[in-house]
């Protein structure tokens, strides 16, 4: 075996032990987040709780619907609340995601209430965690999910 061919198995080798790892480790926070939900253990906004896909297809949706009320930097207006930032976390401190879904979903947008998808809402959902510096995970924000009910709001990261 020369050199090169040895050196270029060595590549391949280094490449498929890589994507192995990254697959488990994919899999093992996403297994990490049922457990945890479903052992009651709590969950906050700090747990990467939605995708940045997610987060994207929420920034679109915002753009649509939300913007004309609520500003595209999400900061509101004189009668409309930012929903990012000091106020909006002072606020939803200590609330639950599910709560802050709901009201979204039952009162927006105004002029529509609960004209969009389950989906769209989760999504506009992730789109705020995101703007509030909440890290992004590997599982999408459920709406239809018991674990969405579960995940605490919290401005600052546990432990800091």
């Amino acid at each position: 075996m020369t050199t090169k061919t040895r050196t270029a198995n060595l590549v391949i080798v280094a490449f498929a032990i890589t994507g192995i790892v990254a697959t488990y480790r994919v899999g093992a926070v996403a297994a990490w987040q049922d457990k945890a939900a479903k052992a009651g253990a709590e969950l906050t906004v700090w747990s990467g709780v939605y995708t940045e896909e997610q987060s994207k297809r929420g920034e679109r949706v915002y753009a649509d619907s939300c913007t004309s009320c609520h500003a595209a930097e999400l900061a509101g207006g004189q009668v409309v609340p930012a929903l990012v930032g000091d106020d909006f976390l002072n606020k939803w401190t200590g609330a639950m995601v599910g709560d802050l879904f709901e009201q979204i979903r039952m009162t927006m947008p105004q002029d529509a209430p609960g004209s969009l998808t389950a989906d769209q809402y989760a999504d506009v959902l992730a789109y705020i965690l995101n703007k509030n510096k909440f890290p992004a995970g590997q599982k999408e924000l459920k709406a239809d999910s018991e674990a969405i009910k579960a995940i605490r709001i919290e401005s600052k990261k546990p432990g800091k």
